[in-house]
């Protein structure tokens, strides 16, 4: 009869803890909105509809944030971890970043530093017209600057 009645409160304990859980991740994807991920304290979310970097950026506004900033590798990763769970790809995307303002001083429309890069080999390569970021170029899945005319999927970001 022991037995049963320590089984009993050990299942109550883990019934407890299970509910606990769960409660918190409902209340942590409830807390970013339906179709956001969380991600290091912030909210991502990936639009497939290819847009024109500055659409991307105003379409993000309406969402109440910006274009993605990536403030180091493990984020970078996890962002793209979400793209590949949406979309079962690594496609391409725009983020954040532009030197639309000074050539080749870089910064993200979001207004958190420039600290973080993952550059391709010869990138930022700034021909003239190539101001905006996009992520996952080639092979590599770095960073590339392109021509923010291109249509592209985007990834958005605001605060928890």
């Amino acid at each position: 009869m022991m037995a049963v009645v320590r089984a009993a409160a050990i299942s109550e304990a883990a019934a407890e803890e299970h509910v606990a859980v769960k409660s918190h991740v409902v209340k942590r994807s409830v807390y970013c909105g339906r179709g956001w991920t969380s991600i290091n304290g912030r909210c991502f979310y990936y639009n497939p509809r290819p847009l024109s970097w500055s659409r991307a950026e105003r379409n993000c506004h309406s969402l109440r944030g910006n274009l993605a900033s990536v403030h180091n590798i493990m984020e970078y990763h996890a962002i793209q971890k979400m793209i590949l769970a949406t979309t079962h790809q690594m496609k391409q995307a725009w983020i954040g970043g532009s030197d639309a303002h000074e050539v080749t001083v870089w910064y993200w429309t979001d207004g958190t530093p420039f600290s973080y890069t993952d550059w391709c080999d010869g990138e930022p390569n700034s021909r003239g017209v190539q101001r905006c970021l996009q992520m996952n170029h080639s092979e590599d899945k770095c960073w590339d600057n392109l021509q923010c005319s291109v249509k592209l999927p985007s990834i958005c970001v605001k605060r928890n």
